[in-house]
């Protein structure tokens, strides 16, 4: 969903939802950003978050909810600066400068969290001068520009910064209009040791440690799932997984995220009473589809009979 306001900044409501922040992040990403960053908190991976190209904060508000004590999350983006070279500079004003700033930012931040990240205010070729150490990050999410020259210094400084199980995603990888961002991608693939993970619609996943242990974990949950399809493709002799499809449940509100986590507290209004689910089965729910689901029940039937 893509929510716009025309309203100055300092006029329109405060967001109660990711819906309500403008932006550009499907519910199938949202879901399974929200499945990585709890695995890694469950696996014991530390390290801290960075996103480069953050626009109003849609996906760092997200990321946000995942940062654990002694971790820093740290965002980088030209919001209403001057872009660096020409091609950026034509590429803001076409998409982004009558609504990118970054009050706007920080005021769309702030409705969800106590505190900002860290913001760096500049072009994200800056990461490049090791301002973030070496090997610190657990999670890289990759969305500024989409100029080849550009997304090929952001993989570059993902591939720095991540830790040996860090992820990288990187968004419009096979937009229409983003070539820049598939030409960068794909090179990083075939000449740069990245190993996909998975693939959605706008966003590939993907490491330069071990593939396996995560694409493993995608196949083998357990859960129904309608209006959402799991393929998986081998590219170069190695096996890449594809989620599509709309039946992704949404994040609650701010207010019910709190009730529903305070202990003792009663059933958010309008909702029934019930087990929230793990996080492992609530994807599951929302990304396999029944036949997947089957197969893998018969598969672990055979193997416990």
């Amino acid at each position: 969903m893509v929510t716009t306001d025309t309203r100055p900044v300092d006029q329109a409501p405060l967001p109660r939802t990711l819906d309500d922040v403008p932006g550009w992040f499907w519910p199938i990403d949202q879901q399974l950003f929200t499945w990585l960053l709890e695995r890694q908190s469950a696996s014991g991976t530390s390290g801290d978050l960075l996103e480069l190209g953050s626009y109003l904060g849609r996906s760092a508000i997200l990321i946000g909810r995942h940062l654990r004590a002694g971790e820093t999350f740290t965002v980088c983006d030209l919001f209403d600066s001057e872009a660096p070279d020409g091609d950026n500079a034509a590429e803001m004003t076409m998409s982004y400068r009558q609504t990118l700033t970054r009050t706007a930012f920080e005021r769309n931040y702030l409705a969800f969290h106590s505190k900002l990240p860290t913001i760096v205010q500049a072009p994200t070729s800056v990461l490049e001068d090791g301002r973030i150490a070496a090997g610190s990050c657990r999670f890289v999410h990759i969305d500024a520009s989409h100029l080849y020259e550009h997304v090929s210094i952001d993989i570059r400084t993902a591939k720095a910064v991540l830790g040996p199980d860090g992820i990288v995603v990187l968004d419009d990888f096979r937009s229409p209009h983003t070539p820049g961002v598939a030409a960068a991608t794909w090179e990083a693939v075939f000449q740069q040791a990245l190993r996909p993970i998975c693939v959605t619609p706008e966003k590939l996943y993907g490491t330069w440690g071990d593939p396996e242990p995560v694409q493993k974990a995608l196949v083998e949950l357990d859960g129904d799932a309608a209006d959402c399809h799991l393929d998986i493709d081998v590219i170069a002799g190695r096996r890449l997984i594809r989620l599509s499809g709309r039946g992704v449940a949404k994040l609650l509100p701010a207010d019910e995220r709190k009730q529903s986590a305070a202990p003792g507290s009663p059933p958010a209004p309008g909702r029934p009473q019930a087990q929230r689910p793990s996080s492992a089965r609530r994807l599951a729910r929302d990304l396999l589809p029944p036949l997947a689901v089957r197969a893998v029940r018969k598969m672990r039937a055979r193997s416990s009979g």
